[in-house]
């Protein structure tokens, strides 16, 4: 009997948490309120560069998100003035759970539900009341070679893993890879080549009917990618350079 009671306890737990969440997920994507996102700073590798540019760091750093968002979801007739406001949380310490490097199906499972019980933890001190949606962007030295592109976005748990670099100069960058995480917390889903990075054409290109093609003018925010050519295609320097096409427009709500 006990053991009965005791599961009944446990799905009964499970039951709300599935319902809040999918309740959280289909809020996230009515664009009838601004959404909250708040992003964390680590410093990625200990670095004194990327202390010094953390502590310099002010909201303003991320203006271009908002703008980006507010330019797009306008250009999809949506009458929100501001869908998203950012916030700029203080600087974590404890740098998040490792990615599996033999990733399969319970590998990732497990390490999602560790991502969100860390992201959870270690902003419990300063957040009150939790953001809707929270990235943390792990600043890197300049000068090291680091693949941006490793980041990650889960809509489950609507939680944003960023690699940048700390540097003014690459600020836009980082913005580009930002705004793209955040959009996977929202269901939108990667339109590029794992194998290469390239855009996949035509949901990863952002002016698919372009005579001629190439080279395109823009990134397609979930192609993550300016195309060049069918096999050369660069991060843009900003958002100013992106746009979201009609696919991932589809699949974060944008469109009726």
């Amino acid at each position: 009997m006990f053991k009965a009671v005791r599961i009944s306890i446990l799905l009964l737990i499970l039951f709300f948490v599935v319902v809040s969440q999918l309740l959280t997920q289909a809020r996230s994507t009515d664009w009838n309120n601004s959404l909250w996102v708040k992003i964390y700073p680590i410093n990625a590798d200990a670095s004194a560069e990327a202390t010094k540019y953390i502590d310099g760091l002010d909201v303003g750093n991320f203006e271009g998100i908002e703008t980006f968002l507010a330019r797009e979801t306008e250009r999809y007739s949506r009458a929100l003035e501001r869908p998203v406001r950012i916030e700029l949380g203080e600087p974590v310490l404890e740098q998040p759970p490792e990615l599996p490097a033999d990733p399969n199906m319970f590998s990732v499972m497990t390490w999602s539900l560790k991502m969100r019980w860390w992201a959870g933890s270690v902003t419990d001190a300063q957040d009150r009341i939790e953001p809707d949606v929270r990235i943390f962007v792990r600043y890197h030295r300049p000068d090291l070679a680091v693949t941006l592109e490793n980041s990650v976005g889960l809509q489950k748990g609507m939680v944003g893993i960023v690699n940048g670099y700390a540097s003014r100069r690459h600020r836009g960058t980082n913005n580009v890879i930002i705004a793209h995480e955040f959009l996977h917390t929202l269901g939108a889903t990667d339109k590029y080549s794992p194998a290469d990075g390239h855009p996949i054409g035509p949901d990863g290109i952002a002016e698919p009917a372009r005579s001629p093609l190439y080279p395109q003018r823009y990134a397609e925010i979930m192609g993550g990618r300016i195309a060049l050519a069918e096999d050369d295609s660069v991060i843009p320097k900003s958002l100013k350079y992106a746009v979201i096409g009609s696919l991932t427009a589809s699949e974060i709500n944008l469109t009726d």
